[in-house]
Parts: C-alpha cells; sequence; structure tokens
C-alpha cells in the first residue's frame, strides 16, 4: 500500500482522541448551525409571523423613506391590524395560485418527465460518457453532470454512481469519478447549454423583486442564458483539472473490496431510441428557427417584429414542455419504453409525484413574499440600503464578488436555491436596482454563490445521498471525507467563476436575451 493511500485510510479512521484541525472546527460549526435550522417551510412560515410584527413595529416608529425614482413617500403597512387580517386571509389562496414559479416549474418538469420516465436522459447521459476517449473521460463526466441539471436532480441519482462505476471499471479511484460528477451536477447546478428549471423558477422571483421598484418589469427567464452557456465550458474544464491534479493523486489506487464492474455498451434498442429522439429534436429545433430567425417569424413580437418580448422568450417554459414530450415520446417509441398514451401520462404523473414537498415549501414561500411586498418594508430596506452603499462608495465588480461570497455562505446554512433566492431577492433586487445595477445582473451572481459551496453543504437535499454512495465503497469515510474531496472543487470554481462574473462585467456583455447589466430608476 502506498503512503500516500495509508495516509488516506487512516484519515478515515483517526481516533476522536486527536485534536480536531481549524478545518474540521469550522465544519463542525457550520453542520451544527445548519441542523439548528427548521424545514424552510416552517422557516417560512415563522418568517411570516415575524414580518407581521415588523410591519406594525415599523409602522409605529414611521420609518417612511423618500423612492429615489418617484419622489413619493414610502410608508411602512401594519398588517397587525383589522385590515391587514383581512387582506391575509382573503389572499391566502390566490397568494399560492398565484406564486410567479409554481406554474412554471408544474409545466417544465410535466415535459421532462415525459423525457426521464422514456429512458431518454439516462440513455444520453450514458452515451455522452461512454462514447468519450479515455483521456477526455473526466472531462465528459463533470461536462455530463452540469447539463444535467436541466433535468432537474436526476444527475445526483443517475450520474453521481454512474461516474464511480465508470472509474472503477478503468481501473481509478471510484471516489475520484463520483466527486467529478458531483461537481458537474452540483457545483455547476446554474451552468448549462440548455435552460432547465431553475431558469424560470429564479426568474419568477426576481420579477417579484423588481416589481417592489418597477411594477411593470419583465424577466425572462432565458436572462442569464449567456452567461450560464458560457460557463458550462470554464466549470466543466476547472472541475476537470482539480479532479485531475488534486482528487485523483490525493486518493491514489483504490484497493476496497468493490468488484469493477463491466461496463455494457447502450442496447440496439436504446440506439435506436436516441435516433427517433435526435430526428424529433431536430424537427424541433428547425420550427423554433423557422418561427425565429425570419424577421416575421411566427414566434417573434406581432407588434414590434423583435424576440425581445416576443413569445418565444414568453413561452420558453412551453417550448420546455413541449420539447421534453416530443424526444421523449420518440426515444419511446423507437426503445420500445413507450407503448401508448398511459405510458406518456405515467411519467408525468411520477414527475408531479416527487413534488409534495415543493408544493408545501411553495405555499409558505408564496405567503412570505406576498407579505413582504405588502409591507413596504423591502423597498425602505432597499432605499436605506443603497444609500449606504453610495456612501461607501462600494459597487461595480466589488459590489458583485461581495453578493457572491455572502451568497455562497448562506447557501451552507440553507440549501434550497429557491428559498434562499426568495428570502434574498425581495432585498438585494430593489437595492441593486436602486444602484443601477439590473435584476438580471443581481439574479447572475446569486446563481454563482449559489452554485459553489452545494458540494459542501451539508444541508444540501442530496448530500446524505452523497454520503451513501462514498461508503459503498469507503465503509469507514463519512461527511468530513466527502468535504475534503469536494473543497478544492467549491475554492476552484469559486474563483473562475467569480472571474468570469467580473469579466462579463467589465466588458459590459450582455447576459442573456434582452437583458442588460445595468437599471435605469424611473
Amino acid at each position: 500500500m502506498s503512503r500516500r493511500r495509508a495516509s488516506y485510510n487512516e484519515g478515515l479512521s483517526r481516533p476522536s482522541s486527536s485534536k480536531p484541525s481549524f478545518l474540521a472546527r469550522a465544519l463542525g460549526f457550520i453542520e451544527r448551525g445548519g441542523n439548528a435550522l427548521p424545514h424552510p417551510a416552517t422557516l417560512f412560515a415563522v418568517l411570516s409571523g415575524a414580518l407581521v410584527l415588523a410591519s406594525a413595529v415599523a409602522a409605529q416608529f414611521h420609518l417612511a423613506v423618500t423612492h429615489p425614482g418617484t419622489g413619493k413617500l414610502i410608508e411602512p403597512v401594519n398588517l397587525l391590524s383589522v385590515a391587514g387580517l383581512h387582506r391575509i386571509l382573503t389572499s391566502l389562496v390566490t397568494n399560492f395560485t398565484g406564486f410567479a414559479p409554481l406554474g412554471t416549474v408544474l409545466v417544465a418538469l410535466l415535459g421532462i418527465g415525459v423525457a426521464e420516465s422514456s429512458g431518454l436522459i439516462g440513455a444520453a447521459l450514458r452515451l455522452l460518457v461512454l462514447a468519450a476517449p479515455r483521456r477526455l473521460l473526466t472531462f465528459a463526466i463533470v461536462f455530463a453532470g452540469v447539463l444535467s441539471n436541466a433535468a432537474s436532480e436526476i444527475g445526483y441519482v443517475l450520474l453521481v454512481p454512474l461516474a464511480a462505476v465508470i472509474f472503477l471499471s478503468t481501473g481509478r479511484h471510484p471516489l475520484a469519478g463520483m466527486a467529478a460528477g458531483f461537481a458537474g451536477v452540483s457545483g455547476g447546478y446554474s451552468a448549462n447549454l440548455l435552460l432547465g428549471t431553475v431558469d424560470p423558477l429564479l426568474a419568477g422571483l426576481s420579477q417579484e423583486a423588481a416589481r417592489i421598484v418597477d411594477p411593470a418589469y419583465l424577466v425572462n427567464p432565458a436572462c442569464n442564458y449567456y452567461f450560464m452557456f458560457v460557463s458550462t465550458f470554464f466549470i466543466a474544464i476547472a472541475g476537470t483539472l482539480v479532479t485531475e491534479r488534486v482528487v485523483v493523486p490525493r486518493l491514489g489506487a483504490y484497493r476496497g473490496a468493490e468488484a469493477a464492474p463491466e461496463m455494457t455498451a447502450l442496447t440496439a434498442a436504446e440506439r435506436r431510441g436516441l435516433r427517433f429522439a435526435a430526428l424529433a429534436a431536430a424537427g424541433f429545433v428547425l420550427l423554433i428557427l423557422w418561427g425565429t430567425v425570419p424577421a416575421d417569424g411566427f414566434l417573434r413580437d406581432a407588434r414590434t417584429g423583435g424576440l425581445l418580448h416576443s413569445p418565444f422568450l414568453s413561452g420558453i417554459v412551453a417550448l420546455i414542455f413541449f420539447g421534453g414530450v416530443s424526444t421523449g415520446i420518440a426515444y419511446g417509441l423507437g426503445a420500445g419504453t413507450v407503448r401508448g398514451d398511459a405510458d406518456v401520462v405515467n411519467g408525468m404523473a411520477k414527475s408531479m409525484s416527487t413534488l409534495g414537498s415543493y408544493l408545501v415549501l411553495v405555499f409558505f414561500a408564496a405567503q412570505f413574499v406576498a407579505l413582504f411586498n405588502w409591507t413596504n418594508l423591502g423597498l425602505i430596506l432597499a432605499v436605506n440600503g443603497a444609500g449606504a452603499l453610495r456612501a461607501s462608495g462600494f459597487g461595480g465588480i466589488p459590489l458583485m464578488v461581495s453578493f457572491v461570497l455572502l451568497t455562497a455562505f448562506v447557501n451552507l446554512f440553507m440549501g434550497s436555491a429557491s428559498a434562499k433566492w426568495a428570502i434574498m431577492a425581495p432585498v438585494f433586487v430593489p437595492m441593486f436596482m436602486l444602484l443601477g445595477y439590473s435584476p438580471e445582473l443581481t439574479q447572475a451572481a446569486y446563481r454563482v454563490g449559489d452554485s459553489i459551496t452545494n458540494i459542501i453543504s451539508p444541508m444540501m437535499s442530496y448530500f446524505a445521498l452523497i454520503v451513501a454512495f462514498t461508503q459503498k465503497y469507503e465503509p469507514k469515510a463519512g461527511i468530513g471525507t466527502v468535504i475534503a474531496s469536494m473543497l478544492p472543487y467549491t475554492l476552484t470554481f469559486l474563483i473562475v467563476w467569480t472571474v468570469l462574473l467580473g469579466v462579463w462585467l467589465g466588458l459590459e456583455l450582455p447576459l442573456g436575451p434582452g437583458a442588460a447589466l445595468s437599471y435605469s430608476p424611473k
């Protein structure tokens, strides 16, 4: 056994009496702090109650501000009153049903559910990884992990364990493959070449927050697409380098009891299904190009002929739905996994059956967002915060870097991207708008910070599953083992992604279709 391998095993079995390192103490503090937090749904319920009390205090002390754009006096609204009680009771249902992210996520997942249940997504990921040359294997795994988030969370349960098996079958340490897959799936969560469910989800929350300042503001789901498209390649390359230069040397050769399996190629039925899906995808893309490329395309704005605020951008969620359904059915017909309409409906139903906890979370999040908007406290905080930031002279790239770091820290304690953004967006989106920065830029900075610490946060919903996968190959492994393997990815992604955001901001490049970096208060 090599010296490196021995030291690694010793680390796994280090007696508890030894003095913990600074990193171990810090991670222990983070874990205890995260475990002390209630369930996100409970947290929103508690925050909603606290918000009602805060509105009464703010109204009592007349904490009003002058809107810097309109010059109007903004006063806090007391919800701890008869009128406030009536508004809460009569709006409870509509707050939930009218919550912007709810419909978009449900519709997008209906389409993706067909693609997933038919086997299309699983077969496509296997083809991408297995067809890659040996020297590009690590890159293919990280890259596939990044792309998998377009299908919500399938990468955690499919690609991460598959990456370990692939590495083991090629004579490499399975935990290195698992780390590479996990880094792509979770550390690069927001990056992608395609739009996924997270895009309309966050855009809906950003739009609700932006309307605290500008009631007519629109945030389209593709607002960060250009930036996230380019980020995909930077994250894949950075993840590959960390795996090969840091993780693989640290782990050394695998000497565990798990035998290397024989990797089987795609079956003839699966390949036929992928050909059918490719034809369906090509036809779908051609249809979109037909509607968007010509000046009078049927997916362009009928009044202006432009793409901004066109049915194409406004209907991105519908396109995700139809794209998922059409390619999923095509694959299923070719592979024999879809034999009738019942299979399609069952695929949609299966994707909906996983959303029980999400719907509960959304109910309480919707109430909190509505209450926050009613009280005017978000706008008051934004005006005061913007004034403080103006006085400090802190802006531009340093401001966005600070926001990335703040988001990354908060993510250690609260893993849900939508739950965090539902709390942070009503404060930071209006604040940065009043400083001249667009909601789209604030959202992009948030997405960077929200992704990079997923892989070292015990509060991330799939973290326990990753620990279980790890223990299959190293029975003595625990949370510390996973964090120690993933921390180099977090630090590298933090540097690479933040620098990319800074360069993007410095060059004044658009973040997505019709998504500028700046905002001019009206």
